[in-house]
């Protein structure tokens, strides 16, 4: 009986898990079983409905959110000559696509209170490229753990230097600010449905905007730059097989397997945010001021709750190692790009030039957060933290 208990209590808790029920697997056998499995009815169905919500003229699905990062530059015109502004505190998808483009990245702090760019600095960083003689095309802020960066404030910034935005808005579905849903205020906003986010369909990810011609141009180059898409050509009554190559595109698309699951996932969109939202406030109510650790202030009506970011008074290391000794795990929203080699070596940006970033670089780690945390589970990291702390 005491083993029983011990296994039950000992139990490891993951930073992330996916929410699936039968009725994702269900969609995806009902997929399977269509004869149909790329993209098709499902992914059509998938746009549709995802545009409806957030209020967008189109939704384009797309197979990874980075995939819709390259082709809204690549939409834009983004190329050689071209310099785009980027958060150093993101995932390297954020930047790396302004690099598939020969387009340099210049590195923009964040606000330390909020973890999200930060405008003053962003302005800042777009009159340095212009007296250097270069021009952003474009900006791509970064909607960090769900909330929504100040985006009037940039939008301002990015009408001043004629400079796109893109929104990273990857962690941010569903999240809304001043009733105003993320990735509808850029010329594009791009959201993932990777394993470990809001909604998910394994892989995958969307391309919101209300621009007829940017819609079209990633329609097209999504999939190999052909005029007609594989489900009108080959699955429409009397449709000619007969396409056109009019652009060199890529292999972006999304399959129908996911959209099904996507769907369903799209249903509960709000039950689970509900769900994360309950625990991100329990987390807020019980380790606010713990060992000096404080939250991400934000100013979101509705955040999308992704992650829970801690700030620490000091170093990561020892809560993690404590942490992982009692079979809890967590993660890292991130580790700054200026950092990492490639970045360090093409940039030449140092932690001096991004002060809030680096201020909490190495404070900040990422607690289990996702909505089948149960509240045993959670009470053992809040127990786990208090303890590290006395």
């Amino acid at each position: 009986m005491n083993r029983s208990i011990r296994t039950e209590t000992h139990r490891a808790i993951p930073f992330s898990r996916p929410s699936i029920g039968e009725d994702e697997i269900a969609a995806a056998t009902a997929v399977l079983r269509s004869g149909w499995l790329t993209t098709g009815p499902e992914a059509l169905a998938f746009e549709r409905e995802f545009a409806r919500i957030v209020g967008s003229r189109h939704a384009l699905a797309v197979n990874s959110a980075t995939a819709g990062l390259h082709l809204s530059l690549e939409a834009l015109g983004v190329g050689p000559g071209d310099t785009v502004v980027v958060p150093s505190l993101t995932f390297t998808a954020t930047a790396e696509v302004a690099r598939y483009l020969n387009a340099e990245v210049r590195f923009a702090d964040v606000n330390p209170e909020t973890l999200l760019l930060d405008p003053i600095d962003l302005a800042a960083r777009l009159e340095t490229v212009t007296e250097e003689g270069g021009r952003v095309a474009a900006i791509i802020p970064v909607h960090l753990a769900g909330a929504i960066c100040d985006m009037d404030a940039i939008e301002r910034v990015a009408r001043r230097w004629d400079a796109a935005v893109v929104e990273d808005a990857a962690h941010a579905f569903p999240a809304y600010r001043h009733g105003r849903s993320a990735g509808t205020w850029g010329r594009t906003g791009v959201f993932s449905f990777y394993a470990n986010k809001t909604i998910t369909t394994g892989e995958g990810g969307m391309v919101c905007t209300d621009d007829d011609a940017l819609a079209e141009r990633i329609t097209v180059m999504r999939l190999h730059g052909i005029d007609r898409e594989a489900w009108s050509r080959y699955r429409e009554v009397g449709s000619p097989s007969y396409y056109e190559v009019v652009a060199p595109g890529y292999k972006y698309n999304l399959t129908d397997i996911a959209a099904a699951i996507g769907r369903v996932q799209l249903r509960r969109a709000a039950e689970l945010r509900e769900r994360r939202s309950r625990l991100a406030q329990r987390y807020r109510e019980s380790l606010e001021g713990c060992g000096g650790i404080r939250f991400p202030a934000v100013d979101t009506d509705e955040h999308a709750h992704h992650l829970a970011i801690a700030i620490l008074s000091d170093g990561r290391d020892g809560l993690v190692q404590f942490l992982r000794q009692h079979d809890i795990a967590t993660s890292v929203h991130y580790h700054p790009l200026h950092r990492m080699p490639y970045w360090r070596e093409r940039c030449g940006t140092g932690d001096e030039e991004l002060p809030g970033t680096a201020a909490v670089a190495d404070r900040i780690v990422s607690l289990p957060l996702y909505p089948d945390l149960s509240l045993d589970e959670q009470d053992r990291v809040i127990a786990a933290v208090r303890t590290f702390y006395g």
